[in-house]
């Protein structure tokens, strides 16, 4: 595969580069939204402890994910109301697959 010639502007120097399939085809930065809660290692959930649209507090505790034999107690990282729950108890999930949406309180 051939690579794209593209001009970079640093410091008003004008520099010409190839720019790698590896580095055009990446994984574009996503800046962390704290209104989703995402799981943080592979594994299943064996507790749900809310519904949507109840009020939490931070620290409270929404569900239970299970990995490698151990119970991960998963709390709440925000003040806010739940706004959709995307899992349901004995669901495998994925290293940063979407959990829970949060309507965030000001």
């Amino acid at each position: 595969m051939e690579n794209k010639n593209d001009s970079l502007l640093i410091d008003d120097t004008l520099y010409e580069t190839n720019l790698t399939y590896k580095f055009i085809n990446r994984k574009k930065y996503v800046p962390h939204d704290p209104s989703k809660l995402l799981a943080f290692i592979p594994g299943t959930i064996t507790d749900i402890f809310i519904n949507e649209g109840d009020d939490v507090q931070r620290g409270k505790s929404l569900l239970v994910l299970e990995a490698m034999k151990m119970k991960n107690d998963v709390k709440s990282p925000v003040d806010g109301v739940i706004k959709k729950i995307h899992v349901n108890k004995g669901d495998n999930v994925m290293k940063n697959q979407l959990i829970i949406e949060f309507n965030l309180k000001n």
